[in-house]
């Protein structure tokens, strides 16, 4: 076979040798030790964990080592292609701090080393394809869909590997003569790469990988495709190429491409790359309801999706923070360590990562964006929740009319030598507040079971009486317990606790009955801060409104 004919005969229009490209896209100038990372994702619609996951090790990794990250959009495949996608990756991306050198932005596409887009990169792949070809490492293959199904079905009645390789390579023993009858009757037909290996005499190949240290596995030897019938390159090509040409160093990706990793490596050998170090992430698990482990399901797990932490409104140094404490083992004692430092400044690395399965266990994020939380000032607590209702609660808009009012509910029980964790993430937070607002007052729960029926209007009612917004927190209680003890009520819990027989009652259930006249709910923060904040003229309206409509159901 004349190869170098045969490479014209597919590529005609390709006049571009690849010294061209390596001109175009030279070394990058960068300190020693500096790694070139990149995200490479697909257009599909869904942007889940894993990208943020495997975004966040790429900026990390870039920034300390003052390399470059860049985002590249792999679109080759036209079926998975959902319009608005790209948008949607980059607001989520943004929305949890992920910042780019260069690649795609919102602005359209910005550094030395694009198209950053790989539909646009076409002519490129072709140029290193039809090199391939010159060579003998590349044919053209004729096989139809059909006679593809009936080698797969033969191999599997005879238990063999599926694929394309050895005997059923077919069209890699036709003659140039055939190939060009071929073509002249405008049969399709794909790229593929002349596999080296044999699935009969398989050789071991020994692969360092930067998490999972060195791996054996056997070469390729099966014969993928490199271009599609269409002309555009399958992902093992074009990110091959593209990763040489943009310079990358390191390559993270999830594990279910570990199988791929000898054709990857056979590609990048037979180009003569230098292949990037290849980083293969944990598979993300979660728990299942017998306990064990299973790996996340986009039908099943609506926490895959990073739509489902910005509706929920889980804040991005939260989400960050416990990323983290997946991704080193040793960044929990760090932080405990430097509770006020911020994260940036953990020496992250990519050898402190573990290969194991990583659990998502949303009860902890939960509980590290309490403390994550309550480190914030309250306006910037207020902007982020703001932020979100506009975007995902349009119903709780009016809420930030008064900006004040909001910040005070928001600070509330923030302060002193134990505060409180009330604030986990914005849709929590908006159920948590929402009985500071009439639309938000939610059905009453039930009065303590220690107030008798009769008591509740007079309580209240004495309450009203006795009640003056100018008392201090400690005037403000004492009034409480002298109504309490006036109507059969301990005035301490342990004096009832003592001797139950002796009262209704304790001043606990009564300051229990007047939280729920107020709020609606028998637990809340601090009852004097909440009336503080609701002002007189409320305070006292919600009390009778609740009294009034206890008349109505008597």
């Amino acid at each position: 076979m004349d190869y170098e004919k045969l490479a014209e005969l597919l590529f005609p229009e390709t006049d571009k040798l690849p010294s061209h490209y390596e001109t175009m896209y030279p070394e990058r100038n960068l300190p020693e030790g500096a790694m070139v990372t990149r995200l490479g994702p697909s257009p599909t619609g869904f942007i889940h964990l894993g990208n943020l996951y495997g975004a966040f090790i790429d900026e990390r990794m870039a920034v300390l080592s003052k390399g470059i990250v860049y985002l590249r959009i792999e679109d080759t495949d036209d079926k998975r292609y959902v319009k608005g996608a790209e948008k949607m990756l980059l607001d989520s991306l943004s929305y949890f701090d992920i910042k780019f050198d260069e690649g795609i932005t919102p602005e359209g596409e910005e550094g030395a080393y694009g198209p950053y887009h790989q539909s646009r990169r076409k002519e490129i792949y072709s140029c290193y394809v039809k090199e391939l070809v010159k060579k003998g490492f590349a044919y053209p293959c004729f096989l139809t869909e059909e006679e593809i199904s009936i080698i797969r079905e033969e191999q599997t009645r005879l238990k063999l590997v599926t694929g394309i390789y050895g005997e059923y390579a077919k069209s890699e023993k036709l003659t140039f003569k055939e190939v060009e009858e071929r073509i002249a009757l405008n049969l399709p037909y794909v790229v593929r790469l002349k596999a080296q290996g044999s699935p009969f005499n398989l050789k071991i190949l020994r692969v360092k990988d930067g998490i999972r240290g060195e791996l054996a596995m056997p070469e390729n030897f099966l014969h993928i495709v490199l271009l599609k019938q269409n002309g555009m390159p399958t992902y093992h090509l074009a990110h091959v190429v593209d990763d040489h040409l943009m310079r990358t160093t390191h390559v993270v990706r999830g594990a279910e491409w570990l199988s791929s990793l000898p054709v990857h490596l056979e590609l990048f050998s037979k180009f003569g790359f230098e292949p990037p170090q290849y980083c293969h992430t944990p598979q993300l698990m979660k728990l299942s309801d017998n306990n064990t482990k299973r790996k996340l399901s986009k039908r099943l797990d609506p926490e895959l999706s990073l739509l489902y932490y910005r509706q929920e409104g889980f804040h991005k140094d939260c989400v960050r923070e416990y990323l983290m404490t997946l991704l080193n083992s040793d960044y929990e004692q760090w932080r405990k360590e430097n509770p006020n430092k911020p994260l940036s400044d953990f020496p992250f690395s990519i050898e402190k990562m573990k290969s194991a399965d990583a659990l998502i266990d949303l009860n902890k994020l939960c509980d590290i964006s309490k403390d994550v939380l309550l480190g914030k000032d309250v306006n910037e607590i207020y902007e982020f929740f703001k932020d979100w209702a506009f975007e995902f609660n349009r119903d709780i808009k009016g809420w930030f009319k008064d900006e004040s009012f909001m910040k005070a509910i928001l600070n509330i029980g923030r302060e002193g030598e134990k505060p409180r964790k009330d604030l986990i993430y914005a849709k929590q937070i908006a159920g948590h507040i929402s009985y500071f607002f009439e639309d938000g007052l939610r059905e009453q729960e039930d009065v303590p079971e220690n107030i008798k029926d009769d008591d509740i209007l007079v309580l209240l009612s004495e309450y009203l009486k006795t009640y003056n917004h100018s008392d201090d927190r400690s005037e403000w209680f004492n009034k409480i317990r002298e109504i309490s003890e006036k109507n059969g009520y301990a005035g301490k819990p342990k004096d009832f606790k003592n001797e139950p027989e002796k009262y209704k009652g304790h001043v606990g259930d009564v300051s229990t009955l007047i939280r729920l006249s107020l709020t609606g709910r028998r637990e809340s923060p601090d009852l004097w801060e909440i009336q503080q904040i609701l002002g007189e003229e409320k305070t006292k309206g919600r009390i009778r409104n609740y009294m009034t409509g206890r008349e109505q159901n008597a």
